[in-house]
C-alpha cells in the first residue's frame, strides 16, 4: 500500500494543474482587439463629420435667411418709393383740381359781372405755342368766356399743332368751370375721339364722367368712371374716378 501512494499523489497534482489551467481566462485575439479599436475610432469620426455637416447646413440656412431679409428690405424701399411717387402725382393732380374748383367758385361769384375778355388776337409772331399760352393765361385769370373763344380760335388756326389735344382738353375745362356741362362734355369727348393717344385721355374721360354726374346721367357716369378706374388704376385720374364712384354709390343708398 505504501508503494502505491506516490502514484496517487502524482495524479492529484495532475488534476489540480488541469483545474488551474481551466480557471485562467484565455487571452483576447489581437486582431479582434485591433478591429474593435478601429470600429470605435470610425464611429467617433462619423460623429464629428455629422456635426460638421449640420454646422455647414446651419450656416447655409442662416446665409439664406440673411439674403431673404435683405430682399425684403429692398422690396420695402421700392414700395415706399413707389407710394411716395404715387402720392406726389395724386397731390399734383388734386392741387390742379382744387385750383380749377376755386376758379369755378370765383366765376360763379362774379357771374356776368366779370370783365369782358380781350379780343385775344393771335400774337405777332403767330406761333402756336404763343397762342396756346395766351389762351391758357385767360383761363388762369378766370376769364372763361375769353378762354373758350381763344382755345376755339387756336384749334381752328393750328389743327395739327402738337398742343392741339391740350387745347381741346382745356377748352373742355373752361366750359366745365363755367358750368356749361353739355358743352364741356362734348369738348372732352372730342379729346377721346380725335386724340386717342393723348396723355390727356384719362383726364378727359374722367371729366366726361364728371359732366355726366352733373347732368344726373347716373348710368353713363358710372360707366365711364368705371372704365377710367379699371384702365388707369394707378393714375390720379383712376383714383379720382374711384372716389366719384364711391360718392355716387353713397348718394344712391
Amino acid at each position: 500500500m505504501t508503494l502505491r501512494a506516490p502514484g496517487w499523489i502524482a495524479a492529484c497534482f495532475a488534476i489540480l494543474a488541469l483545474a488551474g489551467c481551466a480557471s485562467t481566462p484565455p487571452e483576447q485575439d489581437p486582431v479582434q482587439i485591433k478591429l474593435n479599436d478601429l470600429d470605435t475610432r470610425l464611429a467617433r469620426i462619423e460623429r464629428v463629420m455629422a456635426n460638421q455637416s449640420l454646422l455647414e447646413l446651419s450656416n447655409q440656412l442662416e446665409a439664406l435667411r440673411s439674403d431673404v431679409r435683405a430682399m425684403h428690405n429692398d422690396l420695402d424701399l421700392l414700395s415706399h418709393n413707389l407710394d411716395a411717387s404715387r402720392k406726389q402725382q395724386h397731390d399734383l393732380y388734386a392741387d390742379l383740381d382744387q385750383r380749377l374748383k376755386n376758379l369755378e367758385s370765383r366765376g360763379a361769384a362774379g357771374g356776368s359781372a366779370a370783365a369782358p375778355a380781350p379780343a385775344n388776337s393771335a400774337p405777332a409772331d403767330g406761333s402756336d405755342k404763343a397762342s396756346y399760352q395766351a389762351a391758357f393765361g385767360l383761363l388762369k385769370d378766370s376769364q372763361y368766356d375769353g378762354a373758350i373763344a381763344a382755345f376755339q380760335k387756336f384749334l381752328v388756326a393750328y389743327p395739327d399743332s402738337q398742343l392741339a389735344d391740350n387745347a381741346q382738353y382745356w377748352l373742355g375745362e373752361a366750359y366745365y368751370v363755367n358750368k356749361s356741362f353739355p358743352e364741356a362734355q362734348s369738348a372732352f369727348q372730342r379729346v377721346v375721339d380725335k386724340y386717342p393717344q393723348s396723355r390727356k385721355l384719362p383726364d378727359a374721360m374722367l371729366k366726361i364722367g364728371y359732366c355726366d354726374y352733373e347732368l344726373k346721367q347716373w348710368d353713363a357716369a358710372k360707366g365711364v368712371l368705371s372704365q377710367v378706374a379699371t384702365n388707369y388704376p394707378d393714375s390720379p385720374a383712376g383714383r379720382l374716378a374711384q372716389q366719384r364712384l364711391e360718392k355716387i354709390a353713397a348718394e344712391k343708398q
